[in-house]
């Protein structure tokens, strides 16, 4: 099974994921924790790579690689802002919130100033689109490859992931159904 997370920063993916690989028994692939590693290696902070990016595709193309190529050994949850779009998936789930609500969280989670988490994400979110558009021709608005796509705002964290789980498990039951599988009618 591969599922992707996908998320404006500070939705809540990195998370959600982690908290569904471990009930589900499956891998965790975080473009997030790449791009910051990568980020760290140049000595750089995630607003100044970013914008380093802009000008260097092969920073985002090689991020996507690595992605797809762990995605291809299978079993895993792959967060990421574009691996709805990149990886082939059972489901594909994109976590929304308002601005506001995301940049308290990446305040808490990075210890920094409220006006410097929104100025920062703000930031972020406007070269990581434009990438996206230059790179890939993508949209990063357009929710057409999601199956699912779910406003974090309204529930805290556990509930979230209860939500999806319940999603994903339904699934599971309907796909060992339409397979003859004798344990789904139990």
């Amino acid at each position: 099974m591969i599922i992707t997370i996908g998320g404006a920063v500070g939705s809540g993916k990195t998370t959600v994921a982690k908290a569904l690989a471990k009930r589900f028994g499956l891998r965790h692939i975080s473009a997030g924790e790449v791009f910051r590693e990568m980020a760290k290696e140049k000595g750089m902070t995630l607003q100044e790579f970013s914008k380093y990016a802009e000008n260097n595709h092969e920073i985002d193309k090689e991020l996507d690689r690595r992605q797809i190529e762990l995605a291809r050994q299978g079993n895993a949850v792959i967060d990421g802002r574009l691996t709805g779009w990149l990886i082939d998936a059972d489901v594909k789930i994109w976590l929304t919130a308002p601005l506001e609500v995301r940049a308290k969280r990446v305040e808490k989670r990075e210890n920094k100033s409220f006006q410097t988490a929104l100025e920062e994400t703000r930031d972020r979110e406007e070269s990581e689109a434009k990438r996206y558009k230059e790179i890939y021709n993508i949209e990063i608005s357009d929710m057409s490859p999601y199956d699912i796509v779910l406003n974090t705002q309204l529930w805290n964290a556990e509930s979230v992931i209860e939500i999806i789980e319940k999603m994903i498990s339904s699934l599971q039951e309907s796909y060992m159904k339409s397979r003859g599988n004798p344990k789904a009618a139990e």
